[in-house]
């Protein structure tokens, strides 16, 4: 029987003594982790609009939460909250603060949104707007509640280049499903998106959001995660408004605009959605903005006042007519301009 030879070292000298490669030097901050540095900031995985679910079962699907996208690093002596500009909103949103520390993780970046919710548990972007004491506001709000979708590093492991799958597994292992604290797991639902979407519609929801189950975690919108809503809902900037004794705030109509290339072009306008207080606080904005010339042909109005169109409204809207206007139209609040102000951009080869 012929004797098997001696096996050499791998990829080393026969001469020489085997070295396991060296280690990744420890992160003193992280003492007890073989580390992946825990980054400052991501940049989001944002959702490219569609207009039907996807089909297939690489596919998970979610409920869209309306609020303000955050990031909450837990670190190994203190909680940041980052919105998704990057600016930091810790302050602003004390409750989930104190939850994040509370967590049974030494460090971990908790991807979620934000939001306040009405009487019949749905998410209410014009609540959580009023819980921070309005567009540009000060306040804290204790009502926010984070709803987490996903986990990006965990106990000193970057997942951003993990699966969905596994990313999901293990932030349900930390943010377990049904809690009533001021941070709740997102919960996939089981369904096939065509259903989930019609579910959706019925209780008056936004809309649904589809992720692709193999995907590691891609900053900016590029396809991995999809949203489908069931009302429209974008950024318009504000360029004037139509007065009104018989309104709120004095205001019969915002008069809105869309980016087409480097311009803005007229789109129609918004007379529903204000309530007292909200329509107080956009004159107030607005009264500070007044010009002479519209920054837009906005067509031949009376009683108008033009404004510099630095202000971006939050819109709802069911369709665009065939003239390029919004239609059935309703106001929900005045987006942050320090975060989340871009403006819908139109196809540049529609004509108008």
């Amino acid at each position: 029987m012929t004797k098997p030879p001696n096996p050499k070292p791998l990829l080393q000298d026969a001469d020489k003594p085997v070295r396991s490669r060296p280690r990744k030097p420890r992160n003193p901050a992280q003492p007890n982790l073989p580390l992946d540095p825990m980054p400052d900031r991501i940049d989001p995985c944002l959702a490219l609009l569609k207009p039907k679910p996807p089909k297939g079962p690489q596919w998970a699907f979610e409920v869209k939460w309306d609020g303000y996208r955050l990031a909450v690093h837990i670190e190994p002596s203190r909680v940041r909250i980052l919105t998704r500009g990057g600016h930091n909103w810790t302050e602003r949103f004390p409750a989930i603060a104190a939850e994040a520390s509370r967590l049974p993780v030494a460090t971990a970046i908790l991807d979620g949104e934000a939001v306040v919710f009405d009487e019949r548990g749905r998410s209410d972007f014009g609540r959580l707007q009023q819980s921070l004491g309005g567009r540009g506001g000060k306040r804290m709000s204790r009502e926010a509640v984070l709803m987490a979708f996903d986990l990006l590093y965990f106990d000193g492991r970057d997942l951003t280049g993990t699966e969905l799958t596994a990313r999901r597994h293990l932030l349900e292992g930390l943010v377990p499903a049904g809690g009533e604290e001021a941070i709740r797991l997102s919960e996939e639902i089981e369904a096939d998106g065509e259903t989930l979407l019609r579910i959706a519609c019925e209780h008056d929801l936004e809309g649904i959001i589809a992720k692709r189950r193999d995907s590691p975690y891609h900053s900016g919108r590029l396809g991995d995660w999809l949203k489908i809503k069931c009302i429209q809902s974008d950024g318009f900037a504000i360029v004037g408004y139509e007065k009104s004794t018989a309104s709120f705030g004095g205001i019969g109509r915002l008069l809105l605009a869309a980016r087409k290339g480097d311009d803005l072009v007229y789109v129609g306008g918004v007379g529903t959605g204000f309530n007292e207080r909200s329509a107080a606080e956009l004159r107030e904005q607005m009264d500070k903005l007044i010009i002479g010339k519209p920054a837009v042909d906005t067509g031949r109005k009376r009683n108008t006042v033009f404004i510099d169109p630095k202000l971006v409204a939050d819109i709802e809207y069911r369709a665009w007519t065939h003239d390029g206007k919004l239609r059935h139209a309703s106001y929900k609040g005045l987006r942050e301009v320090q975060d989340n102000t871009a403006v819908y951009e139109l196809d540049p080869e529609l004509s108008l």
